[in-house]
């Protein structure tokens, strides 16, 4: 099993940036591929990005690409989501998951153990 902390949300103006971070436990996270997830109010969750176990593959969402950069540091239990030009419509309760078995995916379905969330607005 594996827990996930998410940290770094809060309260942004429109083209700003931040840098959210997601703790695991255990020693076998490199064993997971990781992703990002968010859900906007009366919206369902939605992928935003998805790393490989080792790093080397990543996959966007449309609307975020050339803006987030996800990585991991896999010596600190970690993967982050990089954040800029941030709009408006990228608020926000955004969830890190951790998924075993698979190389990658983007698919909320596939993914066993999800953090807490954190809150990213954006004010326009």
């Amino acid at each position: 099993q594996v827990q996930l902390v998410e940290s770094g949300g809060g309260l942004v103006q429109a083209g700003g940036s931040l840098r959210l971070s997601c703790a695991a436990s255990g020693r076998t996270f490199s064993s997971y591929a990781m992703g990002w997830f968010r859900q906007a109010p009366g919206k369902e969750r939605e992928f935003v990005a998805a790393i490989s176990r080792g790093g080397g593959t990543t996959n966007y969402e449309d609307s975020v690409k050339g803006r987030f950069t996800i990585s991991r540091d896999n010596a600190k239990n970690t993967v982050y989501l990089q954040m800029n030009s941030l709009k408006p419509e990228d608020t926000a309760v955004y969830y890190c998951a951790a998924n075993y078995g698979l190389v990658i995916s983007s698919y909320s379905r596939d993914y066993d153990y999800w953090g807490q969330g954190t809150q990213v607005t954006v004010s326009s």
